[in-house]
């Protein structure tokens, strides 16, 4: 427990202060388009540094679960290039991502789980045997907060490796379209604009498609059987 409480203090403290240091105003559109040129030109003298410094941002940004991974992205892409900007980004994101999971599970699951007792012994049936399915659609689908996924997928049982592998993939769509918007920032005005309604649309066609298909194929099986059972009799 005494474990657990200094844990929580410490990233109460480094989230304070990022916000006490007003740190959140690097991470804006608006200063990223100011300061593209000098990051650039860091990155072309300074490429490995450059590249360590950022994914340590990164993983750090997500981890606690601080706003700014768009722009991070963005900002990703705007320095590296498309092919070497997924990459780094992917892998940064995700590993922030994990960490943010382990963090919900360790400090938050068992609290959770003496609150809602049997329903979230329910969730995690579901989650046992669709989970995958279910976060690579919340991964496709743009609306849902991807710090708040990170999270609430550490209350449930769904094991690291699934949740790292499924998340890497589900992810990597949206991924290469912050990207590709971050090559052009000069052309964007907010976040805002980087996701159409249309692609916001297809995203979640995307996200639904596993699941109905799923469901889709559960429900041809029942028949089948009952069918099946029904000739026999």
């Amino acid at each position: 427990m005494i474990k657990k409480i200094l844990l929580l203090l410490f990233i109460m403290m480094l989230v304070a202060a990022f916000f006490i240091f007003n740190l959140n105003r690097y991470l804006s559109l608006a200063y990223l388009k100011e300061s593209r040129v000098q990051f650039a030109s860091f990155y072309a003298e300074n490429t490995i540094l450059t590249i360590a410094v950022y994914i340590l941002v990164y993983i750090v940004i997500t981890a606690l679960s601080l706003p700014g991974a768009a722009i991070m992205t963005l900002a990703g892409g705007a320095m590296f290039g498309f092919i070497v900007g997924v990459i780094v980004v992917s892998f940064a994101s995700i590993i922030g991502a994990s960490l943010a999971f382990l963090v919900s599970r360790y400090l938050l699951r068992s609290w959770v789980e003496k609150k809602l007792g049997d329903r979230l012994s329910t969730i995690n049936a579901g989650i046992e045997k669709e989970g995958g399915l279910y976060l690579f659609s919340l991964r496709l689908i743009p609306v849902f907060p991807f710090w708040i996924i990170n999270l609430l997928m550490g209350l449930t049982k769904m094991r690291l490796i699934t949740f790292y592998w499924v998340s890497q993939v589900g992810m990597l769509a949206g991924t290469m379209v912050y990207i590709n918007a971050g090559k052009e920032l000069g052309k964007i005005d907010s976040l805002s604009g980087i996701l159409s309604p249309g692609l916001i649309i297809s995203f979640i066609i995307l996200g639904l498609f596993p699941l109905g298909v799923k469901k889709a194929m559960n429900i041809f099986r029942s028949r089948f059987r009952k069918e099946g059972k029904v000739k026999s009799e």
